[in-house]
């Protein structure tokens, strides 16, 4: 089979423009920014409970610094200029890990779960003309959660793993022509690419697994890499701003984290659940739904 389907690329690629308008009315009527904030809202809720459950099982087995600072590392990819707050709060729970009772680890599951809840009800409302067709087991829907929250766990022990070796490599130098050149720029880049492609990975995973029906890994991917770019240029865009306009800190002073955080979660469901949109107008696109297709290609027909 091929790798995407040829006349739908055709149709996208000759009206680039026409398919990303197309997107952007579907999400809007999907009321996307609305469904965004609940996401950013529950992600909210979930992040600290989250980190604390990897980190405190990790610690187990590797060294809890490294794991904080690799954390800390990735984490400024999704709050920029706030992961060390997060961090901290993290570090000081790890202190006192062996006050952790079964109670509270049930708590932080429950509530390191709701995101992925409601991200899933977010799927549903992207992907209605999946959900009509085929509904999803209500144990699915209830297991899900602590499925993908057992590969996070996974993911950030090869994560840190990975990270340690590339910072080692970043420590040697290579004598070549009579002059030692460092490895540590190599190093930086790789570390880059490290996050760069596990981002994409991890996206395109959720635009698999979280809506309902399957997903072939080639249109996971298109929505992956989409939200991927979108969301390096918003993440670098964000840290530019905080760094030389935003006055957010005179403004709202002790509450500068949560707002800041809040924020950023915001912008970063959006484009996540954008992502997802784009990938539901290509399959339209490619199962030939009549009132898209007619949008892109009607005025090149009428031309004719």
């Amino acid at each position: 089979m091929p790798i995407l389907n040829r006349q739908a690329v055709a149709v996208v690629v000759g009206h680039p423009l026409r398919f990303v308008l197309q997107c952007v009315r579907g999400f809007r009527a999907n009321q996307g920014l609305l469904l965004a904030g609940a996401v950013a809202y529950y992600s909210l809720l979930s992040i600290v409970p989250l980190l604390m459950l990897v980190v405190v099982a990790l610690s187990h087995v590797i060294d809890p610094a490294e794991l904080l600072d690799t954390i800390a590392h990735y984490l400024e990819w999704l709050v920029p200029g706030q992961s060390r707050a997060i961090v901290t709060e993290v570090a000081h729970f790890l202190e006192h890990r062996d006050l952790v009772g079964w109670f509270l680890v049930l708590t932080m599951l429950f509530f390191s779960s709701l995101a992925f809840s409601v991200l899933e009800s977010a799927m549903c409302v992207i992907f209605i003309h999946r959900a009509a067709i085929r509904k999803r087991h209500y144990l699915a829907s209830a297991i899900l959660p602590y499925c993908y929250i057992l590969c996070l766990g996974v993911g950030a022990l090869i994560v840190t793993l990975v990270a340690g070796s590339l910072q080692v490599i970043g420590a040697e130098s290579v004598r070549l022509f009579g002059v030692d050149w460092s490895l540590q720029g190599l190093s930086g880049a790789l570390l880059y690419m490290l996050g760069l492609s596990g981002e994409v990975l991890l996206l395109s995973s959720i635009y698999m697994v979280m809506p309902v029906g399957r997903l072939s890994w080639q249109h996971a991917l298109i929505g992956g890499i989409t939200a991927t770019i979108l969301w390096e240029i918003a993440r670098h865009v964000l840290v530019w701003y905080f760094s030389t306009l935003s006055q957010v800190n005179v403004v709202y002073g002790s509450m500068t984290t949560a707002i800041v955080v809040m924020f950023s979660l915001e912008i970063g469901a959006t484009l996540l659940l954008f992502g997802a949109q784009v990938i539901a107008e290509y399959e339209k696109v490619v199962h030939g739904t009549p009132d898209v297709v007619t949008q892109l290609t009607a005025p090149r027909q009428e031309a004719r």
